[in-house]
């Protein structure tokens, strides 16, 4: 299952709240991202039934082994793009947001021309 711009924001945003709490919710997601909690909902039973999440007993997130894989690939495009715009001069806001932007459209080879040619710095 090919997953859609918002469902790969979804994978991130459990992949970086994991980071920094012990236990993901929807909640957690909701307001973190500012969605309603009938989106997120709505978005969780997709990634759920698509087995890129489960849902614990007590109404945690976790990613799968496919979750992870795409959450840290976005991770990994929205941090690199981000330190790429910023060193052309772009403001961090709009670094963040373009690249935010960016990382679910950028073809593979062009990611890798790119995070080939910022390692070289």
């Amino acid at each position: 299952m090919r997953l859609q711009e918002s469902g790969e924001m979804y994978l991130e945003t459990i992949y970086i709240l994991s980071k920094t709490l012990s236990s993901v919710r929807s909640i957690d997601v909701s307001e973190h991202l500012g969605y309603s909690k009938p989106s997120v909902s709505r978005a969780v039973g997709l990634l759920k039934n698509g087995g890129f999440i489960t849902v614990g007993d007590n109404g945690e997130l976790l990613l799968t082994k496919q979750g992870l894989y795409i959450a840290e690939e976005m991770y990994e495009r929205h941090t690199i793009l981000t330190d790429w715009l910023i060193g052309l001069g772009v403001s961090q806001e709009t670094a963040t947001e373009d690249a935010c932007r960016i990382e679910h459209f950028l073809s593979e080879e062009s990611f890798e021309a790119i995070k080939k040619h910022f390692s070289r710095k």
